[in-house]
């Protein structure tokens, strides 16, 4: 039998935009690889793995426009071209469909939000 345990998070304000600026950066260099490796596909039928992107992500950290991904912990960046990396092992073994850019859902949580509520009080479900 697994356990399993939850706990709650209440960030400072220094801490919630270092969390937001990492999320934001791991979201950028899923979807860059994302495109890399779709592009790498259709123009040269060539198959990108793990180990490209990686090297790729040390090249991006060195342009001048993408300095900013220095600011950030290197492992949470890699950890992403991890989870891009799962989900093409995944679609290439017929278990879900090609993997999709990733977006800020920042817009989309007040929406949520309201269809929480309109729910509990209503109470129709």
């Amino acid at each position: 039998m697994e356990k399993a345990y939850s706990y709650r998070f209440y960030p400072t304000p220094k801490q919630e935009s270092l969390l937001r600026r990492t999320l934001g950066c791991v979201r950028l260099v899923y979807n860059k690889a994302l495109h890399v490796r779709t592009q790498a596909w259709y123009e040269r039928q060539e198959r990108v793995g793990y180990a490209q992107t990686s090297s790729m992500l040390t090249e991006w950290k060195k342009q001048e426009e993408l300095n900013f991904l220095n600011e950030v912990s290197c492992v949470p960046l890699q950890q992403g071209l991890r989870h891009l990396q799962t989900a093409f092992t995944n679609f290439f073994a017929g278990r879900t469909k090609y993997p999709n850019f990733k977006k800020n859902i920042k817009e989309e949580v007040p929406n949520l939000l309201s269809l929480l509520l309109n729910l509990k009080t209503n109470k129709s479900i």
